[in-house]
C-alpha cells in the first residue's frame, strides 16, 4: 500500500500522532493523461505518471496537509468508459481502507462524475467520512492545469472536514454527489448543483453550509451494497417521439426507465403512447419522470398532460437529476426490492438526493 513520502507527523500532548490519512483512488480521466490533445493518439491515461508527479508535489509537505495512501486501479479507464461493476471496484477500494484512513478522494474523469458520485451516495451505507470527488479540465502536466488545486484542496476537505457523505469537488465549491450535474466542457467550474445549495464554498475560509451536516444514513460500520445485474435506462423525450420507439425501449428485460420529460412533468397525451407506458409500468417497469430542465423538478399535479404520466403509472423523480435517479434505481433494484417498494424509496429522501416534500433541503 504506497504512500506519498510527506514530512514525520505531529504529535499532541499524549505523544500520538495527530496527522490525518487519505486515501486517494485514481480511476483515470483527464487529471492523470499524457500527451497532446491534438496530437495522433490524442490526451490517453500512463499508468504510475499521477502517482510521480503527486510525490513530487512540495505541498504535501505543509504539515496541514494529510498523509496520503495512494491507490491505483487498473486498467485507467477514461470515464466515458465507466460502468456499474467500476462503481463497485471504487467502492471496495473505500471499504477496504475505512478503518485505515479518515477521509478520501476519488480522482475521475468529468463526464461521468455525476452518476459516480451518485451511486457511491447510495452504495456506500453508513458512511462516516468524507468521500470527495474530483479531477480536471486540463491533465495535470499540462502548464495551465486545475489539477493541483483542486486535489490539494479535495485532499484538505476530505481531512478536515466533519462530513459523512460523498462530495464533489471543483473550482472553488463542494457540492453533493448526488446533487451535481456537469455543466460546462470546457470552463475550469465544471459542475453545478442546480437544486441544492453546495456542500461548502472555499475561498479564504471554508464555509461549510448547514446541509453538510448530515448524520450517516445507516448506524455501524461501513457497508458496500454490492450491484446485481440490474437492467435499467434513460430516454429524453423529444418532439414527435414514436410510441413504437418507445415500445421497444420498453421491452423486457428492463426493470427501470428514467424518462426525461418537459418542464414540469409533461408529456404528449396521445393515447398510443400513454397506453405503451401503462402496460410497462403494469408488468412490473419502475419508470422514473425526471424533468429535461436543468433547474426545478416534477409535478404531476398541476397540468393534465402531467397527470396523464401519473394515472399510466409513472413515479415522480421530484428534483433528481437524472444521474441521481438512474443510479437510485440500479441500487434499490440491487437490494431486491420489489417494485411497488422501488416505487415508493423513489420518492424518499435516502441521501440528501432529492428535496423532502415540505420543502426542506436536508
Amino acid at each position: 500500500m504506497p504512500t506519498i513520502p510527506t514530512t514525520p507527523a505531529h504529535a499532541d500532548l499524549q505523544g500520538k500522532s495527530t496527522r490525518k490519512a487519505v486515501c486517494v483512488v485514481y480511476t483515470g480521466g483527464t487529471i492523470g493523461m499524457i500527451g497532446a490533445a491534438f496530437g495522433a493518439s490524442g490526451y490517453r491515461p500512463a499508468p504510475g505518471d499521477l502517482e510521480a508527479r503527486l510525490t513530487a508535489l512540495p505541498e504535501l509537505s505543509a504539515p496541514e496537509m494529510p498523509r496520503v495512501v495512494f491507490r491505483e486501479l487498473s486498467p485507467l479507464l477514461d470515464s466515458a468508459e465507466l460502468a456499474p461493476r467500476d462503481w463497485e471496484r471504487i467502492g471496495r477500494e473505500i471499504a477496504a481502507h475505512d478503518a485505515a484512513c479518515d477521509g478520501f478522494v476519488v480522482l475521475h474523469g468529468t463526464d461521468t462524475m455525476a452518476y459516480t458520485a451518485s451511486a457511491l451516495s447510495f452504495m456506500l451505507e453508513g458512511l462516516a467520512k468524507p468521500v470527495i470527488l474530483t479531477g480536471s479540465q486540463l491533465p495535470f502536466a499540462h502548464l495551465r492545469s486545475d489539477a493541483r488545486d483542486n486535489l490539494i484542496t479535495a485532499l484538505l476537505l476530505a481531512a478536515h472536514t466533519p462530513l459523512c457523505e460523498v462530495g464533489i469537488y471543483f473550482r472553488g465549491v463542494l457540492l453533493r454527489g448526488n446533487r451535481a450535474r456537469k455543466v460546462s466542457s470546457s470552463g475550469f467550474g465544471a459542475f453545478a448543483s442546480p437544486n441544492a445549495p453546495p456542500l461548502a464554498t472555499v475561498g479564504v475560509e471554508v464555509a461549510l453550509h448547514p446541509a453538510a451536516r448530515r448524520t450517516p444514513y445507516l448506524a455501524g460500520p461501513l457497508r458496500l451494497q454490492r450491484l446485481a445485474d440490474v437492467q435499467v435506462g434513460a430516454l429524453r423525450l423529444f418532439p414527435g417521439i414514436d410510441q413504437r420507439f418507445l415500445h421497444n425501449v420498453l421491452q423486457e428485460p428492463l426493470q427501470g426507465l428514467v424518462l426525461e420529460t418537459y418542464g414540469s412533468g409533461n408529456a404528449p397525451r396521445d393515447p398510443g403512447f400513454l397506453r405503451v407506458l401503462a402496460r410497462a409500468t403494469e408488468r412490473g417497469v419502475v419508470i422514473v419522470n425526471c424533468t429535461q430542465c436543468f433547474s426545478g423538478g416534477v409535478d404531476m399535479e398541476s397540468y393534465a398532460t402531467g397527470q396523464a404520466l401519473r394515472d399510466a403509472g409513472l413515479t415522480s423523480g421530484a428534483d433528481l437529476t437524472p444521474e441521481a435517479a438512474l443510479t437510485k434505481l440500479v441500487y434499490l433494484f440491487s437490494k431486491g426490492h420489489t417494485p411497488e417498494e422501488v416505487r415508493a424509496l423513489i420518492t424518499t429522501d435516502l441521501r440528501g438526493e432529492l428535496t423532502p416534500r415540505s420543502g426542506r433541503v436536508t
